[in-house]
Protein backbone atom coordinates (compact mmCIF):
# COMPACT_ATOMS: atom_id res chain seq x y z
CA UNK A 1 0.00 0.00 0.00
CA UNK A 2 1.25 3.48 -0.79
CA UNK A 3 2.34 5.85 1.99
CA UNK A 4 -0.78 8.01 1.70
CA UNK A 5 -3.82 5.71 1.78
CA UNK A 6 -6.79 6.28 -0.47
CA UNK A 7 -9.12 5.94 2.53
CA UNK A 8 -7.87 7.00 5.94
CA UNK A 9 -10.19 6.67 8.94
CA UNK A 10 -9.05 7.77 12.39
CA UNK A 11 -10.78 7.31 15.75
CA UNK A 12 -14.25 6.93 14.25
CA UNK A 13 -16.98 6.57 16.87
CA UNK A 14 -20.73 6.49 16.31
CA UNK A 15 -23.86 6.46 18.42
CA UNK A 16 -27.55 5.63 18.18
CA UNK A 17 -28.95 7.86 20.88
CA UNK A 18 -27.03 6.93 24.03
CA UNK A 19 -25.87 3.58 22.65
CA UNK A 20 -22.36 3.60 21.18
CA UNK A 21 -22.10 1.41 18.07
CA UNK A 22 -18.48 2.20 17.05
CA UNK A 23 -15.54 2.90 19.32
CA UNK A 24 -12.53 4.78 17.92
CA UNK A 25 -12.15 2.70 14.75
CA UNK A 26 -8.96 3.43 12.80
CA UNK A 27 -8.37 1.81 9.42
CA UNK A 28 -7.00 2.50 5.94
CA UNK A 29 -7.32 1.25 2.37
CA UNK A 30 -4.78 1.93 -0.35
CA UNK A 31 -5.30 2.36 -4.08
CA UNK A 32 -5.27 -1.09 -5.68
CA UNK A 33 -5.76 -2.78 -2.31
CA UNK A 34 -8.60 -4.99 -1.09
CA UNK A 35 -9.27 -4.80 2.64
CA UNK A 36 -12.01 -6.70 4.44
CA UNK A 37 -13.95 -5.74 7.53
CA UNK A 38 -15.04 -8.99 9.17
CA UNK A 39 -17.41 -9.44 12.08
CA UNK A 40 -20.63 -11.06 13.17
CA UNK A 41 -24.05 -9.43 12.81
CA UNK A 42 -24.39 -6.48 15.16
CA UNK A 43 -20.63 -5.86 15.38
CA UNK A 44 -20.95 -2.41 13.78
CA UNK A 45 -19.99 -3.13 10.17
CA UNK A 46 -23.00 -1.47 8.55
CA UNK A 47 -22.77 1.50 10.92
CA UNK A 48 -19.17 2.04 9.85
CA UNK A 49 -20.15 1.98 6.16
CA UNK A 50 -23.00 4.42 6.77
CA UNK A 51 -20.55 6.74 8.50
CA UNK A 52 -18.18 6.54 5.53
CA UNK A 53 -21.00 7.40 3.13
CA UNK A 54 -22.29 10.33 5.20
CA UNK A 55 -25.57 8.63 6.13
CA UNK A 56 -24.97 8.51 9.88
CA UNK A 57 -24.66 11.88 11.59
CA UNK A 58 -24.05 11.12 15.27
CA UNK A 59 -20.31 10.47 15.08
CA UNK A 60 -16.83 11.76 15.88
CA UNK A 61 -13.42 11.19 14.31
CA UNK A 62 -11.90 11.79 10.90
CA UNK A 63 -12.56 10.35 7.42
CA UNK A 64 -10.20 11.29 4.56
CA UNK A 65 -10.45 10.25 0.93
CA UNK A 66 -7.22 10.64 -1.05
CA UNK A 67 -5.98 13.11 1.57
CA UNK A 68 -9.17 15.21 1.54
CA UNK A 69 -11.18 15.53 4.73
CA UNK A 70 -14.75 14.40 3.92
CA UNK A 71 -16.17 13.90 7.42
CA UNK A 72 -18.60 16.80 7.09
CA UNK A 73 -19.50 16.30 3.40
CA UNK A 74 -23.03 15.16 2.49
CA UNK A 75 -23.42 11.75 0.86
CA UNK A 76 -23.84 13.00 -2.72
CA UNK A 77 -20.59 14.98 -2.55
CA UNK A 78 -18.74 11.94 -1.22
CA UNK A 79 -20.04 9.94 -4.16
CA UNK A 80 -18.87 12.63 -6.58
CA UNK A 81 -15.47 12.61 -4.86
CA UNK A 82 -15.08 8.95 -5.87
CA UNK A 83 -16.64 6.92 -3.06
CA UNK A 84 -18.88 4.16 -4.44
CA UNK A 85 -21.21 2.04 -2.33
CA UNK A 86 -22.70 -1.33 -3.28
CA UNK A 87 -25.43 -1.77 -0.69
CA UNK A 88 -26.29 -5.08 0.91
CA UNK A 89 -29.84 -4.79 -0.50
CA UNK A 90 -28.35 -3.93 -3.95
CA UNK A 91 -30.64 -0.94 -4.53
CA UNK A 92 -31.87 -2.00 -7.97
CA UNK A 93 -34.67 0.12 -9.44
CA UNK A 94 -37.61 -2.12 -10.36
CA UNK A 95 -39.09 0.25 -12.97
CA UNK A 96 -35.82 0.54 -14.91
CA UNK A 97 -34.18 -1.92 -17.25
CA UNK A 98 -30.74 -3.38 -16.61
CA UNK A 99 -29.18 -0.86 -18.98
CA UNK A 100 -31.12 2.05 -17.50
CA UNK A 101 -29.95 1.03 -14.02
CA UNK A 102 -26.37 1.06 -15.32
CA UNK A 103 -26.72 4.46 -16.97
CA UNK A 104 -28.55 6.20 -14.11
CA UNK A 105 -25.63 7.28 -11.84
CA UNK A 106 -23.42 10.06 -13.26
CA UNK A 107 -19.78 9.35 -13.99
CA UNK A 108 -17.38 10.93 -11.52
CA UNK A 109 -14.18 10.25 -13.49
CA UNK A 110 -13.01 9.21 -16.94
CA UNK A 111 -11.95 5.81 -15.58
CA UNK A 112 -15.53 4.56 -15.37
CA UNK A 113 -16.30 1.34 -17.22
CA UNK A 114 -18.09 1.54 -20.55
CA UNK A 115 -21.21 -0.51 -21.20
CA UNK A 116 -19.11 -2.72 -23.45
CA UNK A 117 -16.70 -3.43 -20.58
CA UNK A 118 -19.60 -4.20 -18.26
CA UNK A 119 -21.22 -6.63 -20.70
CA UNK A 120 -17.88 -8.27 -21.42
CA UNK A 121 -17.27 -8.83 -17.69
CA UNK A 122 -20.91 -9.75 -16.95
CA UNK A 123 -22.33 -11.57 -20.02
CA UNK A 124 -25.56 -12.30 -18.16
CA UNK A 125 -26.26 -8.57 -17.92
CA UNK A 126 -25.59 -8.08 -21.61
CA UNK A 127 -28.06 -10.79 -22.61
CA UNK A 128 -30.74 -9.23 -20.36
CA UNK A 129 -29.99 -5.54 -20.87
CA UNK A 130 -33.65 -4.76 -21.72
CA UNK A 131 -35.10 -6.75 -18.82
CA UNK A 132 -36.45 -5.09 -15.69
CA UNK A 133 -33.82 -4.79 -12.99
CA UNK A 134 -35.72 -6.78 -10.37
CA UNK A 135 -36.62 -9.60 -12.78
CA UNK A 136 -32.98 -10.73 -12.49
CA UNK A 137 -31.88 -13.48 -10.15
CA UNK A 138 -30.22 -12.52 -6.87
CA UNK A 139 -26.79 -13.19 -8.33
CA UNK A 140 -27.52 -11.13 -11.43
CA UNK A 141 -28.80 -8.27 -9.30
CA UNK A 142 -25.55 -8.35 -7.31
CA UNK A 143 -23.56 -8.21 -10.55
CA UNK A 144 -25.69 -5.26 -11.68
CA UNK A 145 -25.12 -3.41 -8.40
CA UNK A 146 -21.34 -3.85 -8.65
CA UNK A 147 -21.23 -2.98 -12.35
CA UNK A 148 -23.30 0.17 -11.80
CA UNK A 149 -20.72 1.54 -9.36
CA UNK A 150 -17.78 0.56 -11.59
CA UNK A 151 -19.40 2.56 -14.42
CA UNK A 152 -19.21 5.73 -12.32
CA UNK A 153 -15.42 5.61 -12.10
CA UNK A 154 -15.40 5.51 -8.29
CA UNK A 155 -11.88 5.23 -6.85
CA UNK A 156 -12.95 3.41 -3.70
CA UNK A 157 -15.62 0.69 -3.58
CA UNK A 158 -17.51 -0.15 -0.40
CA UNK A 159 -18.94 -3.64 -0.95
CA UNK A 160 -21.45 -4.58 1.75
CA UNK A 161 -21.88 -8.37 2.06
CA UNK A 162 -21.62 -9.08 -1.70
CA UNK A 163 -21.52 -12.87 -1.25
CA UNK A 164 -24.57 -13.16 1.01
CA UNK A 165 -27.11 -15.72 -0.18
CA UNK A 166 -25.39 -16.38 -3.51
CA UNK A 167 -24.43 -19.67 -5.14
CA UNK A 168 -20.69 -20.50 -5.05
CA UNK A 169 -20.31 -19.99 -8.81
CA UNK A 170 -21.70 -16.44 -8.51
CA UNK A 171 -19.51 -15.72 -5.49
CA UNK A 172 -16.50 -16.78 -7.57
CA UNK A 173 -17.53 -14.33 -10.31
CA UNK A 174 -17.86 -11.52 -7.79
CA UNK A 175 -14.36 -12.39 -6.57
CA UNK A 176 -13.02 -12.14 -10.12
CA UNK A 177 -14.52 -8.65 -10.49
CA UNK A 178 -13.04 -7.54 -7.16
CA UNK A 179 -9.62 -8.68 -8.36
CA UNK A 180 -10.13 -6.87 -11.68
CA UNK A 181 -10.99 -3.66 -9.81
CA UNK A 182 -7.86 -4.08 -7.69
CA UNK A 183 -5.66 -4.51 -10.77
CA UNK A 184 -7.01 -1.24 -12.20
CA UNK A 185 -5.97 0.65 -9.06
CA UNK A 186 -9.36 0.85 -7.36
CA UNK A 187 -9.38 0.47 -3.58
CA UNK A 188 -11.95 -1.91 -2.12
CA UNK A 189 -13.33 -2.10 1.41
CA UNK A 190 -15.19 -5.40 1.59
CA UNK A 191 -17.66 -5.91 4.44
CA UNK A 192 -18.07 -9.65 4.88
CA UNK A 193 -19.14 -12.46 7.13
CA UNK A 194 -17.91 -15.07 4.67
CA UNK A 195 -14.36 -15.54 5.94
CA UNK A 196 -13.45 -18.10 3.28
CA UNK A 197 -14.50 -15.78 0.45
CA UNK A 198 -12.67 -12.84 2.05
CA UNK A 199 -9.46 -14.86 2.16
CA UNK A 200 -9.56 -15.39 -1.62
CA UNK A 201 -9.62 -11.70 -2.55
CA UNK A 202 -8.16 -9.54 0.23
CA UNK A 203 -4.70 -8.23 1.06
CA UNK A 204 -5.53 -7.34 4.66
CA UNK A 205 -8.33 -7.86 7.16
CA UNK A 206 -9.76 -5.93 10.10
CA UNK A 207 -11.73 -7.84 12.72
CA UNK A 208 -14.62 -5.92 14.28
CA UNK A 209 -16.24 -7.04 17.52
CA UNK A 210 -18.73 -5.07 19.62
CA UNK A 211 -17.93 -1.86 17.79
CA UNK A 212 -14.15 -2.14 18.17
CA UNK A 213 -11.45 -3.10 15.68
CA UNK A 214 -9.77 -5.82 17.69
CA UNK A 215 -7.19 -7.12 15.19
CA UNK A 216 -5.54 -6.29 11.87
CA UNK A 217 -4.14 -9.24 9.93
CA UNK A 218 -2.40 -9.74 6.62
CA UNK A 219 -3.95 -12.42 4.42
CA UNK A 220 -1.39 -15.13 5.19
CA UNK A 221 -2.07 -14.88 8.93
CA UNK A 222 -5.80 -14.62 8.26
CA UNK A 223 -5.77 -17.87 6.28
CA UNK A 224 -3.63 -19.60 8.89
CA UNK A 225 -6.08 -18.65 11.65
CA UNK A 226 -9.26 -19.12 9.62
CA UNK A 227 -10.78 -21.91 11.72
CA UNK A 228 -10.04 -20.04 14.93
CA UNK A 229 -11.60 -16.87 13.57
CA UNK A 230 -14.71 -18.71 12.41
CA UNK A 231 -15.22 -20.09 15.90
CA UNK A 232 -14.31 -16.88 17.74
CA UNK A 233 -16.48 -14.58 15.62
CA UNK A 234 -19.36 -17.02 15.33
CA UNK A 235 -19.46 -16.56 11.56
Amino acid sequence: MREDPLLDVENLSAWYGEAQALREATLSVGAGEVVTLVGRNGAGKTTLVRCLMGLHKHLSGSIRLDGREITSLPAHKRARAGLGWVQDDRGIFANLSVEENLLLPPKVSDSGWTLEQVYDAFPALGSRRRAGGTTLSGGEQQMLAVARVLRTGARLLLLDEPSEGLAPVIVAQIGDIVRTAKQSGIGVLLIEQNVRFAATVADRHYLLAQGRLVESLDNDEFVERQDELLEHLGI
